[in-house]
Order: C-alpha cells, then structure tokens, then sequence
C-alpha cells in the first residue's frame, strides 16, 4: 500500500459546481468541435448524430459512473485507484496505459489547438491562410506549440481549487457563449435549411456497421472514457458529492456542445458553399470553415470568435490531461506539484515536436510507418493517434470494466455511486451493474476486434 500523497499537493475541488465544470471541461474538446462535424460528415449526417446519442446514453454514461465511481472510491491517480481498490499487477495495467495516453495525447493534441492559436490572428487581422502551407511553417506551429502548452502547464501549477477550477468556471461559461452565438449566426444564414436537415434529419438506410463503430468511437473519444481523466478528477471528490447527478450534467453539456458544433459547421457550409462536400475530414475546421466566415457579414470577427471556442475546447481538455500524469507523480513517487508540472510539461513540449514536422513534405515524420493490427499507419501523428488516442483508449475502457465487473467487487462500485447520490438503487442500480457487467464488455470487444479488422477492413465495420 502506497503512503498517502501530502493532501495540500493533491487538493480537493472547492464545489461540485468547480467539479462538473472541470470535468465537462476535459470532455467538451475538439473532439466535439473539431471531430464530431467531420465524422458526421463522413457517416451521413443525421443518421451518424442518432447512433451516436444512443451510444452516449448506453455506453459513455454508464462507464463515465464507473471511472469516477473509481476514482472517489480510491482517493487516487489511475495507477493507484487500481491497486489500492485490490487490483493486481495485470489490471494495474490500465492505470499505465491511462499515464501513456493522457501524457501521449497531449503532445499531438496541443499541435493542433497551436492552429487555433494562429487562426485566431489570421482571421482578425484577415490574413487569407492556405491551411496546407500553414501546417509546412514549422517555424509558425512550434512555437504556438509550446505557447499552447505553456498556457496548460501555467494553469496546472495552480492546483485544483486555485488553478483547474478556477480557469474551468472561467472557460466554460465563456465557450458555451460562443458556441451559442455561432451556432446562431449559422442557422439563421440565408440557405441554411437544407444545413440543418442534413444534419438532424437521419436517414436511417445510411445506419451500418460502419456508421455505428464509428458513432461509439466519437462517443469514447467525446465522453474522456478510458483516459484515466475521471477516475483522477473523481479521486478530487468528497464522499457526500453526487455522482450521478453531477455524471448526468457532464454526459449533458458535452452532447449539447457537439450537436452545437454540428450546427455551427453544416448550416454555414450549404449556405455558403452549397457545392463542398461536408465530408470534408479533419481539415473541415481548418480549411473550409474560414471560408465560410469570409463570406459572412463581420467574418473576420466571427472567425476569430470560432477559433478562439476552438482554443478554449482543447484548453479544458488538455489541462486535464497533464493533471493525469502530474497526479501520478504527487501520489506515488511524492513530488511537489511545480516539479510534476514542469516536468511533465516540458517532456510534451519536446514530444509535440515530432507530430509537428509529420505534416512537412519530405519530413522522415511524415513518411515514417507502423503496422499493427492490420493497420498501417503513415506519419508520426497519424502513428501517435492511432495508439494512443484510439487503441489504448478502447483497450482501457475494457479493462476498466472487466475490472469494476469482474475482476473486482462491483457492489462497492455501485455503494460509491449510492453514497451522496440517494436516487441510486434499484432498478437504476441494477441496470448499471448490468451494463457494466455485460454490455459494455461486449460492445467495446466488437470495436476491438474491428480495430484488428476481424469485420473486414480495419475500422470500417466490415
């Protein structure tokens, strides 16, 4: 049994508010902004949104319970939440992976929201910017890489009252204002209808194996599931918290932002550039949407407001990201937090340099393969992508309920979602359990094996 992390250098949130706010924070990314459009895009729309919201419901809430359920439980990081809840050295694993992911996750993650930084600039002061060229400037994306990385590590210093809380009841409000004001330009546009019905109108002949993986991918990638983020923010938590109302609230808000960023994209996109395919892919944000802006009234100021959304998506996200490995290192190996921090920090830092120059033609990181699985995967960040932020993240959520279900007790789970939450018994208590005992299992197996592609092509569905 590990001795206890001085509990000055761990903190505690100040309220549960401080805590939904974090925790939707580290949620609501650019994974709502940034991927949930273009996956929309590629997997038809309406009937892609639908798969998704059942995925939400039935598999993100019940394992974003069990993490947190986990974390408060253990008073502890990943790694510790495992084996001080009784977990041996192979389910410790999990806890691991979680480290790896979230410090991996934030090296690359941090390339990209240093794009918005710059587009922030380019669009107030309308720079027309060619996003292919833009992203071969390394002189331009490294340094936003670290000013982006500067800027979390800055935040996280601070600690959980006085520095993530703070920023999170800060950053929160500010991003769903934006997204609102967007949103609503957007869909009051001139030909924004056939946007609009495209997007929430599903065509149900479109629904596949394909479309469904896809969905429930989004929804790990989306929920922060399987990295460790909320069993670390749960391990924050008095006892008399409650779980399931404040699960409730993050599952809510970070749906409501991706269907908000939905409607910010397709709206503008068929009014504005009726031709352009919205399966535009992950440039969509980048290369078609300053477009859109441009031929807007006050574009340059709307621009600049998205990009701005879209640098305080990523910075709630990656400041739970570093606070997973920090955590790690206050609680078992005893460091002060300004060390962890700095640290951590500055090994993104020099990490994040590789995923930079893997957009650069004739970069070794851009040709630079790995085949795994059945998978060949070009270019250090597509590489780190794949690993990290799809591979271990999937294999972790199964761990982690085969764990809570199987390898573990899980009424003392569900005692812990009991505790603070007194609407929690029966029929809702039995319903988790089972979910975590048998569907979640299940399901997350079948993405597993169609990440091997034992349906056909890697990752399609067969």
């Amino acid at each position: 049994m590990a001795v206890s992390a001085n509990p000055e250098e761990r903190g505690q949130w100040g309220s549960s508010l401080g805590f939904i706010m974090a925790a939707a924070g580290s949620a609501v990314g650019l994974g709502n902004i940034w991927r949930f459009p273009y996956l929309t895009g590629e997997n038809g729309g309406g009937a892609f949104v639908f798969v998704y919201l059942i995925c939400v419901l039935l598999i993100g809430l019940p394992l974003l319970l069990n993490e947190i359920a986990l974390g408060r439980k253990s008073g502890k990081n990943p790694v510790g939440a495992v084996r001080d809840t009784g977990g041996n050295k192979f389910w410790q694993i999990a806890g691991v992976l979680c480290i790896l992911v979230c410090f991996c996750v934030f090296s690359y993650y941090s390339v990209i929201a240093g794009w918005t930084l710059g587009y922030i600039f380019t669009e107030l002061i309308n720079i027309p910017v060619d996003f292919e060229v833009f992203v071969q400037t390394p002189q331009y994306i490294i340094p936003l890489t670290f000013a982006f990385i500067l800027l979390t590590i800055l935040i996280v210093l601070g600690g959980i009252s006085g520095g993530i809380e703070k920023a999170a009841k800060f950053l929160m409000p500010i991003l769903f204002i934006i997204i609102i004001f967007i949103a609503g330009r957007s869909v009051t546009l001139e030909g924004a209808q056939a946007g609009i019905e495209y997007y929430l109108s599903p065509d149900f002949s479109k629904i596949n194996t394909k479309v469904a993986l896809a969905a429930l991918g989004q929804a790990f990638f989306s929920m922060s599931v399987g990295w460790g983020l909320m069993i670390t923010f749960g391990s924050y938590l008095p006892k008399n918290a409650n779980i399931v109302r404040s699960s409730g609230f993050i599952a809510g808000m970070d749906t409501i932002v991706a269907l908000l960023g939905g409607l910010m994209v397709f709206p503008a996109l068929f009014a504005l550039l009726p031709g352009k395919d919205p399966a535009g892919g992950p440039a969509l944000v980048f290369d078609v949407l300053p477009k859109v802006f441009d031929a807007m009234p006050g574009g340059n100021f709307i621009g600049a407001m998205f990009f701005v959304l879209l640098m305080v998506a990523a910075l709630t996200s990656t400041i739970s990201m570093l606070e997973v490995p920090v955590s790690y290192l206050i609680d078992e190996k005893k460091w002060k937090r300004k060390r962890a921090t700095w640290t951590i920090g500055l090994a993104a830092m020099a990490l994040s340099v590789p995923s930079t120059l893997s957009f650069i033609d004739g970069s070794v990181f851009k040709t630079i393969e790995l085949s795994m699985l059945g998978n060949t995967k070009v270019g250090f960040f597509d590489i780190m992508d794949f690993t990290f932020g799809t591979f271990a993240v999937v294999i972790i959520c199964l761990m982690l309920s085969l764990y809570t279900g199987w390898g573990s007790k899980i009424s003392d789970y569900a005692d812990e979602l009991a505790e603070g939450s007194p609407a929690f018994k029966g029929i809702t208590r039995k319903a988790w359990i089972f979910f975590i005992k048998w569907v979640c299992p299940i399901v997350i197996g079948l993405v597993v094996l169609d990440l091997v592609g034992l349906f056909g092509d890697p990752m399609e569905g067969g």
